[in-house]
């Protein structure tokens, strides 16, 4: 958009296409992070600070199980389970919205959580979202209501939902507090 206030970093490698990474941009008062690795490194982080799950003893980023790769498995003394984290980069109206593409795969790695959940697993899918002041998080049924509706039928099967925004300034991204659900 024109006249948009962006944050770019030098790229580092001298054989890509473009010199730049949109790291970030200003939406009136909001800073989003749009830096697509982000939302793994920030649940990793609060993950190992014990802020997902006290006591784990593992956690292992892109383990494969069945047809998917999820984000990350994890282990305690007593339980083991599966993660899937989802950066969410849509506002609207203070409403923080996902996916804002459709996303076939977003819908098989829902379905793959229910069978981990159903073999044993926990499962849970984490919607990290990439600013703060949210009202709420709810699917973008309007971009993709196949997403919406995997995602009820997840959380109806026993697949733990967790939204969490994220502090943002033009140096970092860091998970803050939970944002309510609106299905």
């Amino acid at each position: 958009i024109p006249g948009a206030t962006v944050y770019l970093e030098e790229g580092r490698n001298p054989a890509r296409t473009t010199k730049y990474d949109l790291v970030a941009v200003e939406k009136g008062n909001l800073l989003i992070n749009m830096d697509a690795q982000a939302p793994n490194k920030v649940f990793q982080e609060w993950a190992e600070a014990g802020g997902f799950l006290p006591g784990l003893t593992l956690l292992r980023p892109e383990t494969t199980w069945g047809s998917s790769r999820f984000d990350f498995y994890w282990e305690t003394e007593q339980r083991r389970g599966f993660v899937e984290v989802k950066g969410v980069t849509l506002e609207e109206g203070g409403h923080a919205c996902f996916p804002d593409a459709p996303t076939e795969r977003g819908v098989k790695h829902l379905e793959e959580l229910i069978r981990c959940h159903q073999e044993g697993y926990e499962a849970a899918i984490c919607f990290v979202i990439q600013m703060e002041g949210m009202i709420d998080f709810a699917p973008n049924d309007r971009t993709h209501p196949a997403f919406g509706a995997a995602l009820r039928e997840a959380l109806e099967a026993g697949v733990q939902v967790i939204v969490r925004e994220c502090k943002v300034t033009p140096d970092g991204l860091n998970m803050a507090g939970p944002v309510p659900i609106r299905l």
